[in-house]
């Protein structure tokens, strides 16, 4: 048997037949009326709007020329202007931090003030009544720590 060499092959296998032509790249229908309208009223509004952003462009470069020398003529008197302007808004912000920090400190504080007493007078009564005792015997124990420990040194010094 003989190899023979052969070139590579591509088969193709078109899905559609293209029997019309050009005809099969061009929709069947034509545009909608609607389609028809929105191209019609959209070309002279977006050709009007684009007439005015190129106009604003040209008189906002043309007033730039012409203000330049006069910013620079007067950027002595200018600039501090500037300065003191933003120094004046900076300090009425800061002014309006401060008094809204404030109301909110002030309002936490009076929130804080009427849940603590909230409670009915005789439970404030027996929680000072129990804070009376417990200092009490705080104050009893530490008392008999210090006698003993005057004893202590009382004793020491006889010895001595």
């Amino acid at each position: 048997m003989s190899e023979r060499h052969h070139p590579h092959q591509v088969q193709v296998h078109p899905q559609h037949r293209n029997e019309g032509g050009v005809k099969t790249l061009l929709p069947e229908r034509g545009p909608s009326s609607s389609q028809v309208i929105a191209v019609i009223t959209g070309l002279p509004v977006g050709g009007t709007l684009l007439g005015l952003a190129g106009l604003t462009l040209v008189v906002t470069l043309i007033g730039l020329a012409v203000t330049t020398p006069l910013f620079i003529l007067f950027s002595p008197v200018l600039v501090p202007a500037a300065l003191a302007l933003g120094l004046a808004v900076t300090g009425f912000l800061a002014s309006g931090a401060f008094g809204l920090t404030a109301l909110s400190s002030l309002s936490w504080v009076m929130k804080y003030i009427r849940s603590w007493t909230q409670g009915t007078v005789p439970q404030m009564a027996d929680q000072a009544k129990r804070r009376a005792a417990d200092m009490a015997g705080y104050v009893g124990q530490k008392t008999k720590e210090v006698g003993q420990d005057i004893q202590g040194k009382a004793q020491e010094v006889k010895r001595s």
